[in-house]
């Protein structure tokens, strides 16, 4: 894991542990920002860290966390966290995990009953320690006991490949109900975001009794968390939890920009609202009196409420689409005219039966002609891919004679014949430069040799994209979300390398890769690298992953002009040609 990984990582644990010991949440929020700082960074922080006032420089970054990464740099730890983790109790960080355990209860059970562990809290549970605290009901004492069960069973978050198609299930059968006005789901789902902890919907509705019990008694709830008037939790089969609430009408645009944050996004907004004499909350944007009793149990009515943009326009501000809702994001900076699933006009990275796909070229075609595409790529795995069925030489001219000849029977939609290129590890391709040249497109692509040091990743893949007769490189670091980091290049000499020889940077859509990441779209976009987003599909449901890819390139702030998928036939093959 590179430097910027791994202090990223103490970061974050330093503002868990500052808001456990219950300091400054300010304090706290700026550690939190710095971690993500890091997140994001690509390079070599410690060149960084060694000029002068190069940190200091960094967004998010102020003299106080510049001396804690320095420090680290030099010597491998930060003094502060050091003294924290010595003055809290080892057992408290694994309950940092335990649903519906922030930094903020885990240090109240601390002080308050005595907590350092997970038996320790069982044992507060058992001897009627937690129940003497205030606010601590037997049913919130329920959910944490079940909570600390099922964080034994799994503490996994969910892909977005598995959150949104559930929350969409969801939200159509909700809609269904007697009185139901709206429900919408909030979060970082709604964010885009690439793993999801929780699905959070939001409804209207005449008969919130009707709504809950729908919910409560769907055949694949296997736990009902709570239920009230106007919110319920429930626990799925999948191993998801599903959080709904009930919000008034007139405050649904104030409610849904509040639960799909991000906190950092709010936190801006409410302060844009108090230095222009206003409060926001999720019940809507109210005039600022002074009184600290909260406006809406006072009777007040609010200055924006019913829609997000409202909000937005009542700030003066411009509206900002949920994928950029993060951090990095600026509140006052009109954001651009994002990408959407409409503009997609081809799908450039796909795989029939010649490798190890599931259909034919002719029936890819015709899935592709199904979605409106003017352009379809087949690009079947190369000879070093042996578990994926590569084809060697001989095979893949043979593929190629297949290709055109599908082509030539359809006047819908025109196929490339292409493949998909293994990288070796020292740079080379699969194949000669003689054979490269008989295809239409030419992807490069990693897939072994996926722990090499960063430098030599950087050489690896820059090489690629150097190469005259490549088009795309495609899922640049082999991740696998959950189970693989995949390389760590130097990001910034790729994309550099890759804007200069004008090939492509994928966005591979299968929300177990979506690599790029949507950081990495920023510096390519950054760079003046182009763009493409593709479902690397093998089978006709992995069509579907292309939205996906587009709210990646979304959250990346990625628009159509930057997108090769996004140009029209003649300008498609404009590009290939150059």
């Amino acid at each position: 894991m590179s430097d910027q990984r791994v202090l990223a990582t103490e970061f974050e644990m330093l503002a868990a542990l500052m808001e456990v010991a219950g300091q400054n949440a300010f304090k706290v929020a700026a550690v939190r920002r710095v971690a993500r700082v890091l997140e994001d960074f690509e390079g070599d922080l410690r060149a960084v860290a060694a000029e002068p006032g190069a940190l200091e420089s960094m967004d998010g970054v102020g003299k106080s966390s510049a001396s804690k990464i320095r420090q680290w740099c030099d010597d491998g730890t930060i003094a502060e966290l050091d003294t924290l983790r010595g003055e809290i109790p080892a057992g408290l960080v694994p309950l940092l995990d335990v649903s519906g355990l922030g930094p903020k209860t885990v240090g109240r059970l601390w002080r308050e009953a005595d907590v350092t562990d997970h038996a320790s809290l069982r044992a507060a549970i058992d001897d009627g320690r937690l129940a003497a605290l205030p606010r601590m009901g037997a049913k919130t004492i329920a959910n944490i006991l079940d909570s600390l069960n099922f964080a034994a069973q799994s503490a996994d978050r969910t892909s977005i490949g598995r959150a949104l198609p559930m929350a969409e299930s969801l939200a159509e059968d909700l809609r269904s109900v007697d009185g139901v006005h709206r429900v919408e789901w909030a979060g970082s789902l709604r964010r885009g975001c690439e793993t999801i902890g929780d699905i959070d919907l939001l409804a209207t509705t005449s008969e919130p009794a009707r709504l809950m019990e729908r919910l409560t008694r769907r055949p694949d709830v296997t736990k009902v968390l709570a239920s009230g008037d106007t919110k319920a939790s429930v626990r799925l089969e999948a191993g998801i939890q599903v959080d709904l609430r009930v919000v008034d009408r007139e405050a649904f645009g104030a409610a849904l920009l509040y639960f799909t944050g991000s906190k950092e996004h709010n936190v801006a907004l409410r302060h844009a609202a108090n230095t222009r004499g206003m409060r926001l909350n999720e019940y809507g944007l109210f005039k600022d009196d002074g009184d600290e009793t909260p406006p809406q149990d006072r009777g007040m009515s609010p200055l924006a409420s019913v829609t997000e943009a409202d909000i937005y326009q009542a700030l003066d501000l411009p509206w900002h689409p949920p994928e950029l809702r993060e951090s990095h994001d600026s509140l006052d900076a009109a954001p651009p005219d994002l990408i959407d699933q409409g503009d997609i006009r081809c799908d450039l990275h796909t795989h029939t039966t010649a490798s190890d796909g599931h259909l034919s070229i002719a029936d890819m075609a015709r899935e592709a002609i199904a979605r409106g595409y003017h352009t379809l790529a087949i690009t079947d795995h190369s000879k070093s891919s042996v578990q994926a069925g590569g084809l060697d030489e001989q095979r893949l001219r043979s593929h190629i004679d297949d290709i055109r000849a599908v082509d030539a029977s359809l006047s819908e939609i025109r196929l490339l014949a292409g493949a998909e290129v293994d990288i070796h590890a020292d740079g080379r391709l699969d194949y000669d430069d003689d054979l490269l040249a008989e295809l239409d497109i030419v992807l490069a692509a990693p897939h072994v040799s996926l722990r090499q040091s960063p430098k030599d990743a950087t050489k690896r893949l820059v090489a690629a994209v150097s190469h005259p007769l490549i088009h795309i490189l495609v899922h640049p670091t082999g991740r696998i979300i959950g189970r693989r980091p995949g390389l760590e290049p130097d990001m910034d000499a790729l994309v550099a390398a890759a804007a200069e020889h004008g090939t492509a940077l994928e966005i591979n859509a299968n929300p177990q890769r979506l690599d790029l990441r949507d950081r990495h779209v920023r510096k390519a976009l950054a760079a003046g690298a182009r763009i493409t987003i593709n479902t690397d599909a093998h089978a006709a449901a992995h069509f579907d992953f292309m939205r996906y890819g587009v709210v990646t390139g979304r959250r990346g702030g990625l628009t159509a002009k930057s997108c090769i998928n996004a140009y029209s036939a003649s300008e498609l093959m404009d590009w290939l040609d150059r």
